[in-house]
């Protein structure tokens, strides 16, 4: 245990904790009326369904709960929300072991450093497998932001493909997140929040046991390429500074490991603590964070999926109600 600590800690500088609507085998759910879930609604009638439950919970009717919940009750209480509809089984990785009966905490408490968040939501406006709550989700959440953890709107980054924000492409995407990094520094508290389409492309590197790499699908996927979870760690997660803290929630299919964090708890009913996440390989992070060490670049190799087939992908892996 030891030694897989001190490996993560020196393959993973920063604390870094992420939300998953479900685990990599696992598909999203896009949700069609928010009302359902009793949210507040200030930009449009559609939401993810991880995060219109994690709302439900943190946020009803536009107010934190009157008591603090643990990160162990926030996750089982969304997979209570979700239970109603979906089977998704929400989880929560972290690049430290956690105790998931402590407050459930975006700023750290005694926080004196700056607050920063990244939210990027994408609908597909006009494509096919156009979803309708992305937008809505990140809107949402920039409110909880600035009313309960005291995010200032002028270090809230949001990307959206609704003609009025900066276009969530590949590049964009990958930029925003080097220009988080770079800006963040120990002490910090950070926020990034994902709704969109996520996938699967075989491992172009053989550091995926089960010989897929997790995705993210930017709004240009189809001349730009997908967003590789090898890609996620070399630009965001590993780069991040020892001190930051960072809260990421990631409400897209097969999310469960996109960030490659070490440390899982799932909130199926039966894990009661934060635990190594199984048969975890330390060595392929390791080689990354050596990489990223000696300032080399990491080779993308993300090969062009035929369009057709990822839409077909997509149209299985999120219910559009």
């Amino acid at each position: 245990m030891g030694d897989f600590l001190a490996e993560a800690e020196k393959a993973i500088p920063a604390e870094v904790h992420m939300i998953s609507g479900c685990m990599d085998s696992q598909t999203s759910a896009d949700v069609s009326n928010v009302a359902s879930f009793s949210l507040p609604d200030p930009a449009g009638k559609a939401g993810g369904a991880l995060t219109s439950s994690l709302l439900k919970v943190l946020y009803a009717d536009h107010r934190k709960p009157d008591g603090d919940l643990s990160f162990q009750e926030v996750l089982m209480k969304v997979r209570g929300v979700l239970g109603g509809s979906y089977t998704q089984i929400p989880q929560l990785s972290s690049s430290r072991p956690m105790d998931i009966n402590t407050p459930f905490e975006i700023v750290p408490d005694g926080c004196t450093g700056t607050k920063r968040a990244l939210l990027i939501g994408i609908n597909y406006v006009g494509q096919q497998g156009q979803l309708s709550g992305c937008h809505n989700d990140v809107l949402n959440m920039v409110e909880y932001l600035k009313d309960v953890w005291g995010f200032p709107p002028q270090n809230i980054t949001v990307l959206l493909d609704d003609g009025s924000h900066v276009n969530p492409t590949r590049s964009n995407i990958l930029n925003a997140y080097r220009t988080l990094v770079a800006e963040s520094q120990p002490g910090d508290a950070v926020y990034c929040h994902y709704s969109g389409h996520g996938g699967k492309l075989r491992d172009d590197d053989g550091d995926e046991k089960d010989g897929y790499d997790e995705t993210l699908v930017p709004l240009d996927y189809q001349s730009a390429g997908q967003i590789r979870d090898d890609d996620l760690f070399n630009t965001l997660v590993g780069p991040m500074k020892k001190g930051v803290q960072a809260t990421c929630i990631m409400d897209c299919c097969h999310s469960g490991s996109i960030l490659d964090l070490p440390y899982v708890f799932k909130a199926d009913g039966e894990q009661t603590e934060m635990a190594p996440s199984p048969d975890f390989d330390m060595g392929p992070l390791l080689a990354l964070a050596g990489a990223l060490a000696s300032g080399a670049s990491i080779t993308e190799a993300l090969s062009q999926q035929d369009p057709q087939q990822l839409m077909v992908m997509a149209q299985q892996c999120c219910t559009i109600l």
